[in-house]
């Protein structure tokens, strides 16, 4: 009777979580098709607010703006994020990895106001030194390649840290170069996990808030800033149409990066699987040369 009740209870209180996280947002998404001018007021099925963004000058250049700086965090944070994960993982003793792996990991667990602040204080004090980042484009692909730096780390440490390493070994036994190794052996073994941390820091990148608000300079505004800006002046259903074009687009990355992590996850178990059947068939293959 306890665990019925422990598992009824369990239940309820999941499908009160996911309700409160989620209902808003499917609200959100029912009533920027609505007909009707007032906010949460249903007037019939219409794509009047869909049509209207597509007159906003200002929606459609910050839209424009956001892809191309979420590009190119995701490929900077990505690049990156790889040389540190092949640092840390190849070369488990060097002076000062303690520091350089806090330092990497720092952003997973810092609030976003406490980075955007401090790189507003940098390239100020940069700026005023060698009169170069401009606050605009630049610093916000700066300031986001330093946190999706983190998550592209974590995600491509983890294949790393899975990936059989006598393969490489066995690789540069046959005269392959270092160069040669990582571009024929680890690249193709780990390019899942860099895809999967392309799509995660590209997600992250497009949706956020907090440190382009500190980065961003005059006439450089990303999409998440103008739906704030139009919320901040008044709701209406057309910031609920805006609103669903961004839920929309990191949805589809998010779902894409979870694909690829099952998917990646699957092969990893083929893999492993077919490994355990050799050794095996191995093994029984030697047991039966012995007992001839």
């Amino acid at each position: 009777m306890f665990g019925r009740n422990s598992k009824r209870f369990a239940r309820l209180w999941m499908v009160l979580i996911f309700g409160f996280l989620y209902l808003p947002i499917v609200s959100l998404v029912v009533f920027s098709f609505t007909d009707s001018s007032v906010p949460n007021v249903w007037g019939g099925f219409s794509l009047r607010w869909y049509k209207a963004l597509t007159t906003d000058t200002d929606l459609k250049e910050s839209l424009w703006l956001s892809l191309k700086i979420a590009t190119c965090t995701a490929t900077a944070a990505v690049i990156l994020g790889s040389l540190a994960a092949a640092s840390l993982h190849r070369y488990p003793r060097f002076i000062g990895r303690t520091l350089f792996s806090g330092m990497v990991n720092a952003p997973l667990v810092m609030p976003e106001v406490i980075i955007g602040l401090s790189l507003l204080l940098l390239m100020v004090s940069v700026q005023h030194a060698v009169g170069w980042p401009d606050r605009g484009v630049t610093t916000i692909v700066i300031g986001h390649t330093l946190l999706g730096m983190a998550y592209a780390t974590v995600v491509i440490s983890a294949r790393l840290r899975d990936m059989d390493r006598s393969i490489e070994e066995a690789a540069m036994d046959l005269g392959c170069r270092p160069v040669q190794v990582f571009f024929l052996v680890t690249l193709p073994n780990i390019l899942p996990s860099l895809i999967a941390a392309w799509m995660l820091t590209f997600t992250l990148s497009f949706d956020d808030v907090v440190i382009s608000e500190f980065l961003s300079g005059p006439g450089v505004t990303t999409l998440p800033q103008v739906i704030f800006g139009y919320a901040r002046r008044g709701v209406n259903p057309s910031i609920y149409a805006a609103a669903t074009i961004l839920i929309l687009t990191v949805s589809v990355g998010i779902i894409a990066y979870s694909l690829m992590t099952i998917r990646t996850q699957s092969r990893r178990e083929r893999e492993m699987k077919a490994a355990v059947r050799a050794e095996i068939e191995r093994a029984e293959t030697a047991a039966l040369r012995g007992g001839h």
